[in-house]
């Protein structure tokens, strides 16, 4: 596998925002949904996937920059041993003895004795085991780790809910159950879809985080839904019925005579559905006075008779 920082294209001490904005740049752009039956753009979206295992993991990348892991996450030799950084204490776990604890890249530490005692005989402690005995100098299984993914779905999907697709660095495909009413960035765990355990040990779990599209007329807040609405010069002045859209369906709204631009209405409900005990969000509707198009001379004549007769300041605020 190449350098995981050329894959994201960031420099080697780019903080984790900027990885984790690379990220989600590269991994929106090659997700197999955004592109059906390219296997070029799921095999980059693996690779995507794979470094961004190593440098999203503020512990993992640590170990890569010391060269303890190499970019596949696995544990690099040392002195013609296969296996990953360590470190030394006594043969109780104080300093000055012979005990060494390895830790391979985010999973537990184990002890080397359990290792020596099974390539030389020696009785194991075997960490709550005794020193004879069935197991007595075996190396517990241990779990593997968690692999962290991403991926994006439609306003409408995260309103109502429905199924997301995403891609493992092994390459599978896993199916995700949005929930109704999920919000930006929650996270649902897939147990047993991370990495395997070494030794036999249990997988871990995938952490999918789940991001919302951008929509094109409303916007994501919390859980509410922002929406600009253009309005007549002649409906803010005048003010009266007029129709605007929401997630469910158009909706009449009842507009205030003399309405100024930037007046925001709220419809109670119509944001994203209950959820995991929150409440219902809003629809937060501001209004945005559209001029006509056309000739626009009488509206120019009757603007400066307008103007002499009754001149106003909006901006008398700003001056203080």
């Amino acid at each position: 596998m190449r350098d995981p920082y050329q894959i994201l294209g960031v420099a080697k001490d780019a903080p984790q925002a900027d990885v984790k904005k690379a990220f989600r740049k590269l991994a929106k752009q090659h997700h197999p949904d955004q592109n059906p039956n390219d296997p070029k753009a799921q095999a980059k979206f693996a690779e995507v996937n794979s470094a961004y295992e190593i440098l999203g993991d503020e512990k993992k990348r640590a170990a890569f920059d010391r060269g303890e892991i190499d970019a596949d996450g696995k544990p690099r030799g040392f002195e013609g041993f296969p296996g990953g950084g360590f470190r030394r204490g006594g043969a109780g776990g104080g300093p000055g003895g012979s005990h060494f604890d390895f830790n391979f890249g985010g999973g537990a530490p184990f002890d080397a004795a359990d290792i020596f005692s099974d390539l030389f005989g020696m009785g194991g402690r075997g960490r709550g085991r005794g020193a004879s005995g069935p197991g007595a100098g075996q190396a517990r299984p241990q779990p593997g780790a968690d692999v962290t993914l991403e991926t994006y779905v439609s306003l409408e999907t995260a309103l109502h809910g429905g199924k997301a697709r995403v891609l493992t660095p092994a390459g599978k495909t896993l199916e995700v159950n949005v929930p109704a009413g999920v919000e930006e960035g929650k996270q649902i765990r897939l147990r047993g879809q991370g990495q395997a355990g070494p030794g036999g040990g249990p997988p871990g779990d995938a952490l999918v985080t789940v991001h919302i599209q951008k929509h094109p007329h409303f916007r994501v807040d919390g859980r509410d839904l922002r929406l600009d609405l253009p309005v007549t010069l002649y409906e803010a002045v005048l003010g009266g019925k007029v129709e605007a859209p929401t997630l469910g369906g158009k909706v009449e709204l009842t507009l205030p005579p003399k309405s100024n631009s930037g007046k925001t209405l709220r419809l109670r409900g119509k944001g994203l559905p209950a959820s995991g005990g929150h409440a219902a969000g809003d629809l937060l509707i501001t209004l945005r006075i559209t001029l006509p198009d056309g000739d626009w001379a009488e509206l120019q004549e009757v603007a400066k008779k307008m103007q002499a007769k009754q001149p106003y300041d909006p901006r008398v605020e700003l001056a203080k």
